[in-house]
């Protein structure tokens, strides 16, 4: 089967994720990764030991490369790395700002050399700035970009419960590393990418910043409540169970309305005839839906809504979605065993996703050094 990325050559300099979440996914559309670890190793290789006494985080993130050690102060081990990038199509590196032109792999200088070599810097905050030298992890940037303030219950500020940031940064240099080699087949031209934590998650915040920017009224925490969309939340049936309902348009409305809240009278009620309205009238309105929905129990709750056509969910915790039906799974090979990793989310017509093997640390390193000799 031919992949995408057959036949390109990407070399990382990273650790933890977002450098790493970009390079898996170059490897898993067929793309050569070869991975440069410090001698200890990236250091998401410690970061817990849950799956069969290795790291969740580098499982994750770090199949189908290949691992070479190696210390880029010293003259031999950085001259094997530029005859290795003397070959190759992808320069990725998200060390400290500046720790690696320092050493001599500068962004600009590599290209200067390798005009078709498409560089990616990745760093918390970018290159230019005041924040340009400050380290950077995923929650002080979910914290700096506003994120926080706008997740959890209204008590306090709260922490989205996977690093977001991180991915988001790591699928935006994916996104723009497959743009820049489109481009370089059509001018054959490298590019100089930079791809912050802080840029991607602000483009995230955009709607929020939008709404601050222009009404001067930001989203206020509302738990499990959509702040600027009513009703979308949480409610609980006569049995304590609880449904996520979702309603989008005035059709939708109407549906409730009539069939799972059972109140067509509300019809001509101008406190609910737009989104607009029915989030200014949202502690009326809720009054009105719970009281409904106590008459109901869970499984009426649902039925009602599924036979009206209207967006629901449950409250799953992560033990249901490890038994989820619409879960897939794919199993990657790894010095502690078979591990089951969630699938890749888009799915090819005609094409069955292979996923490489884990590597151990510096499995790669001699085949690497025999292959790149002087």
């Amino acid at each position: 089967m031919i992949r995408p990325l057959d036949g390109i050559l990407a070399v990382s300099l990273e650790q933890a994720v977002a450098a790493p979440f970009c390079s898996s996914r170059m490897a898993d559309a067929g793309a050569r990764v070869i991975k440069i670890e410090r001698a200890e190793g990236d250091f998401a290789r410690g970061y817990d030991r849950f799956v069969k006494g290795g790291s969740t985080y580098f499982l994750w993130l770090n199949r189908g490369k290949e691992s070479l050690v190696l210390d880029i102060k010293k003259s031999d081990d950085a001259a094997l790395l530029h005859r290795i990038l003397a070959r190759a199509d992808v320069f990725i590196q998200n060390l400290l700002p500046g720790a690696a032109r320092r050493a001599g792999f500068g962004s600009e200088s590599l290209r200067a050399q390798h005009p078709r070599l498409v560089t990616v810097d990745i760093s918390g905050y970018g290159d230019e700035g005041p924040y340009a030298e400050m380290k950077a992890y995923d929650l002080l940037v979910q914290a700096e970009s506003g994120l926080a303030e706008v997740t959890g219950a209204p008590a306090e500020p709260g922490r989205v419960g996977v690093s977001v940031c991180d991915i988001a940064c790591g699928l935006y240099a994916y996104n723009a590393v497959l743009e820049a080699l489109i481009k370089r087949g059509r001018t054959g031209q490298g590019s100089g990418i930079a791809v912050s934590l802080f840029d991607g998650m602000a483009d995230w915040m955009t709607v929020p910043l939008l709404q601050f920017q222009y009404s001067g009224k930001a989203p206020v925490r509302m738990g499990l409540n959509h702040p600027s969309v009513a009703p979308y939340g949480l409610y609980r049936a006569g049995d304590g169970g609880g449904v996520l309902i979702s309603i989008q348009n005035e059709r939708e409305w109407a549906r409730f309305r009539d069939q799972v809240v059972g109140r067509p009278d509300l019809a001509g009620d101008a406190r609910f005839d737009s989104i607009v309205a029915r989030v200014a009238n949202r502690p009326a309105l809720d009054a009105i839906l719970n009281e409904a929905f106590q008459k109901l129990t869970r499984q009426q709750l649902v039925d009602r809504l599924h036979q009206a056509q209207i967006a629901y969910g449950a409250l799953n915790g992560v033990a249901d979605l490890l038994k989820h039906p619409q879960l897939r799974r794919a199993v990657v090979d790894s010095e502690y065993g078979p591990v089951e990793l969630v699938a890749a989310p888009a799915r090819v017509a005609g094409d069955r996703p292979a996923y490489g093997p884990v590597p151990r640390l510096g499995q790669h390193s001699d085949a690497i050094r025999r292959e790149f000799a002087a």
